[in-house]
């Protein structure tokens, strides 16, 4: 018996971190698709790099980078536990 709920506890873990990688997959394609072309790239090519001001971040672009980095940091620990559970469950 001890061993059927150890195993629920980790299939409810595992749509834990089901859910919170699709919420922040979702997440991380809004956010990035927030950020400022830098130029030179595919941007350019649809009208990106019309920007006056190309090198110039204000607070509003570095808390939107920060927020980016701990979202992706999230995203890869979410992935890395849902492999490490896979693997270990034997599924």
């Amino acid at each position: 018996m001890g061993a059927a709920k150890g195993n629920s506890t980790v299939d409810i873990i595992a749509l834990v971190l089901q859910v919170l990688l699709g919420i922040t997959s979702l997440l991380l394609t809004l956010l990035i698709l927030l950020h400022k072309g830098r130029g030179g790239g595919l941007s350019d090519m649809f009208g990106g790099g019309m920007s006056s001001a190309l090198g110039s971040s204000g607070l509003a672009e570095r808390n939107l980078n920060r927020f980016t980095i701990v979202l992706a940091l999230v995203w890869f620990v979410a992935i890395v536990a849902l492999g490490l559970i896979t693997k270990f469950q034997g599924i």
